[in-house]
């Protein structure tokens, strides 16, 4: 600690990414990333904008992107905010539509950045216990507040709410911002991007980063009423004028429009999921349902921690501490109490996200039978969903 920092910087507890291990022949799941690389169409645009057109500032409007934005879901690109990735755009969002005198309500297992960015701008908070299931519900969301956010599918759980449910919350508070934060809905929740046009007090924020692999170059959007717009717009323009640059803005652009492979490499991965749902539930693992590229699962009789020792034994793996969300340590027979859940959730001491080397010895982990839970470290086939392996993350909870 320097006497040069301010009072804020001495109060503030930074979110911590997932590692970035320097190993060779690694298949990293822990920052749920897209096995599948970006459409071809992507690096086609890419190569398009390294000549000297790098002189110049970008389009500081992301005229372009804001457009493909609103072409694909079906709304006016005055209703589209673009940034930095979905983290700028919602570091912006708790500043310009959710720093109130009421304290701004989310689950008390969900992204850790949360109550980071509440430090960080002063607001005032509370989280909202899931119920025994591990489900968001609507109803404890009707109480005085001065905003709404929560992840759909809700990390690390990976458990979506449904658009009755996103609703139910919308009208029960008409005076605050609701954020439906979606950054893994493609792999199999529903966007709350229809319920816009209804509701002005809805924001829904997504990212490129997972559905559309551009993890690399940082791109994520808000789409709301026209107002919630505005608002974002005053503190990108009072911060940084020019988030995107002129490389992020043309590969976004070619990402919205090729549907075909987002298509294809999103179902791939679904295919993937449900396949390492089958395997684990074979091994005798319970598993929540999951609607976004990653799983949360248990075993009754297997400590988590070992389960981890285990795979990073047999198969040159190594566990992350810290991840997208926070995750927990170990596994018992009885079923998750909700003091186990918070400790999991607000000390994060450990996360079961695995790195597997391409080896021989990783591929006979996953393969032999045994009571240790594994995953091929195999890329998935596209072209051949029967060859489709689990590149999938597998978070393990306390109980």
């Amino acid at each position: 600690m320097s006497r040069y920092w301010s009072a804020v910087v001495r109060g503030l507890t930074p979110y911590v990414p997932g590692e970035q291990p320097k190993l060779p022949n690694l298949v990293k799941l822990n920052t749920n990333e897209n096995p599948y690389g970006p459409s071809p169409k992507v690096l086609e645009a890419l190569r398009g904008e390294t000549g000297d057109s790098l002189r110049l500032y970008p389009d500081p409007n992301a005229d372009r992107l804001k457009a493909a934005v609103a072409a694909h879901f079906g709304v006016a690109p005055k209703q589209v905010f673009v940034g930095n990735g979905s983290d700028e755009v919602l570091a912006h969002v708790f500043l310009g539509l959710l720093k109130h005198e009421r304290p701004l309500l989310f689950p008390d297992i969900t992204y850790s950045f949360y109550p980071v960015y509440c430090r960080l701008y002063g607001v005032e908070y509370q989280t909202i216990p899931l119920t025994d299931a591990f489900e968001i519900r609507a109803d404890d969301y009707a109480r005085p507040n001065g905003g709404v956010i929560f992840p759909n599918p809700n990390a690390p759980t990976g458990r979506a709410l449904p658009l009755a449910a996103i609703e139910q919350m919308l009208v029960a508070n008409p005076d605050s911002v609701v954020v439906v934060d979606e950054a893994y809905v493609d792999f199999g929740g529903e966007t709350a991007v229809p319920l816009v046009a209804k509701h002005p007090n809805l924001l829904v924020v997504q990212t490129l980063s997972k559905s559309r692999s551009l993890a690399g170059l940082r791109v994520g959007f808000a789409i709301g009423h026209e107002d919630l717009i505005e608002a974002l717009e005053r503190v990108k323009n009072s911060f940084n004028s020019y988030p995107l640059d002129r490389l992020a803005l043309a590969g976004a652009v070619a990402a919205m429009e090729d549907r075909e492979h987002f298509e294809q490499t999103r179902q791939a991965v679904i295919r993937s999921r449900e396949a390492l749902v089958r395997e684990l539930a074979a091994l005798g693992f319970e598993v929540l349902p999951s609607a976004a590229n990653f799983v949360f699962a248990r075993h009754p009789q297997r400590d988590a921690g070992e389960l981890a020792a285990a795979l990073r034994s047999a198969a040159s793996s190594c566990a992350t501490s810290a991840s997208r969300a926070s995750s927990s340590s170990c596994a018992s027979r009885s079923a998750p109490t909700r003091s186990a859940r918070r400790w999991s959730a607000h000390c994060g001491t450990f996360s079961a996200d695995y790195f597997l080397r391409r080896s021989s010895a990783a591929r006979a982990c996953a393969c032999r039978p045994s009571p240790w839970a594994s995953v091929e470290a195999m890329r998935p086939s596209l072209s051949a969903p029967s060859a489709d392996t689990s590149m999938i993350e597998v978070r393990f909870w306390k109980s």
